[in-house]
């Protein structure tokens, strides 16, 4: 299970419907970019393609072709294959398992997609603000990257 400080502030504003977006307290463009540069550089195993289900500038991560562990739903229409995505304002819409799904709504760091069930695994992890905030960020992502995947990602302390 992944531990997380709480998030300082109040939730920011999001869509009450698909599209999910955030609408405030939205990431810098410097912390956008650092995020989608650790991503792109340190999830193994993972293929960078247009994303099935979010908007064309998103940037989406897939499986290899490998499989996802025994009882792991990711995003739909395949639930095999894209598990994050990040938005152009920095926020990401992932697959977590359901302990760390509680932890990250517990904290404050996200939520439910609108259509979230069973079989629509979808959670938003609101964008990044600081550095500290995209270490938080690396942490929720490695999360979605052991559920999607079964292999843990090590972190580098920041």
């Amino acid at each position: 299970m992944m531990t997380l400080p709480a998030r300082n502030g109040d939730r920011p504003t999001t869509g009450p419907s698909v599209p999910h977006v955030q609408l405030s307290q939205n990431s810098p463009a410097r912390i956008t970019e650092a995020l989608k540069e650790w991503m792109t550089t340190s999830l193994p195993g993972t293929v960078i393609r247009p994303s099935e289900v979010s908007e064309p500038d998103s940037l989406a991560f897939f499986l290899d072709g490998t499989p996802p562990p025994p009882g792991a739903v990711l995003m739909p229409p395949r639930l095999t294959a894209e598990f994050a995505h990040v938005h152009p304002d920095g926020s990401l819409h992932l697959t977590l398992s359901t302990t760390d799904l509680d932890a990250l709504v517990a904290a404050g760091w996200g939520e439910r997609h609108p259509l979230y069930s069973p079989v629509i695994n979808v959670v938003m992890l609101y964008g990044p603000r600081t550095d500290d905030e995209l270490d938080v960020a690396k942490t929720v992502i490695a999360a979605s990257y052991r559920y999607a995947t079964g292999r843990t990602l090590e972190l580098s302390p920041a």
